[in-house]
């Protein structure tokens, strides 16, 4: 059965007028009267009375069935697409991620459920919790912790700080510094709406005692943008140790900051997500975290 012969029939039926339903479903009046005579045909009754227009006997007791059709036509709809969202896994990434474990488990969930489509998104650092409670992402790995209880979180690597500076500064020459030597440095600003765990994090906020960096008059969202930004002598930034490997950059140098303490990246998700393939996808990251982040240098020593 035509499901728009359907829609005709029950526009007809509560507007009590075929123009009126032919507006309603953006349809001509005589695509909608068609509609209604291939389906008297098609069942073998008449359903209107036209003069005035009105529902017979037979089609009062259609109405019921017609929108019970169609409500099950959208249940099945709405079932399906809920199907192929739970059929792909949208991961997160902030920066490099949680370093190689990142690749490592992908791979290994891919192992696990090949029939989940993986899509990977990118995040700046203003979306260090919103890409998750805006379902952009299902999981997503990032660093600091976030602390939302909205969000779950799953601590995958525990890592030295490091600076990131201009090659042509002096502190680019030293093979590691303290945090006194950089809490005065001019670091790269954020935007407003930069959640302020992230900037605190980005800052050594904990080591200043309440009081504001120091910001160069440049902006940043993404490590790229940071990299630029300091190869130019306008400012640093601040990362995890892996940082370096995954982003050597031309006139820009990576300093360990010896008494910073170490911080996590780890992997987030929803805190009420059911999905399995999320629930899987945790599970082996906590499992490989725990396995190969020794031997992958992603513990701080």
């Amino acid at each position: 059965m035509d499901l728009r012969r359907l829609a005709s029939f029950l526009a007809v039926a509560e507007e009590g007028h075929f123009g009126k339903a032919a507006t309603r479903l953006f349809r001509s009046p005589a695509s909608v009267t068609a509609h209604v005579q291939q389906l008297e045909r098609e069942l073998g009754v008449r359903l209107f009375d036209r003069s005035p227009v009105r529902l017979t006997p037979a089609g009062e007791r259609f109405v019921g069935h017609a929108r019970s059709l169609l409500a099950a036509m959208d249940a099945a709809v709405a079932d399906v697409a809920e199907a192929a969202a739970e059929s792909t896994l949208r991961i997160g990434v902030m920066s490099n991620g949680s370093a190689e474990l990142t690749p490592a488990v992908v791979q290994a969930f891919h192992r696990a459920r090949p029939e989940i489509r993986v899509e990977f998104v990118a995040l700046d650092f203003t979306e260090h919790v919103s890409a998750l409670v805006r379902h952009k992402v299902d999981v997503a790995f990032v660093r600091p912790a976030p602390d939302d209880e909205r969000v779950a979180v799953d601590v995958l690597t525990t890592e030295r700080r490091i600076v990131v500076v201009p090659a042509s500064w002096e502190l680019a020459d030293a093979p590691s510094v303290r945090l006194a030597d950089v809490l005065d440095l001019p670091f790269i600003a954020l935007p407003d709406h930069t959640p302020r765990q992230f900037s605190d994090y980005l800052y050594f906020a904990e080591a200043r005692g309440g009081l504001s960096p120091h910001r160069s008059t440049s902006h940043a969202v993404t490590p790229h943008e940071v990299l630029t930004t300091a190869a130019a002598g306008r400012g640093a930034g601040s990362a995890l140790e892996s940082f370096q490997r995954y982003y050597p950059w031309p006139g820009t140098v990576c300093v360990p900051v010896l008494d910073a303490p170490p911080e996590h990246s780890v992997l987030a998700a929803r805190a009420d997500d059911r999905n399995p393939a999320v629930r899987t996808f945790r599970s082996l990251a906590a499992s490989l975290a725990r396995e190969l982040g020794p031997r992958l240098r992603l513990t701080a020593t």
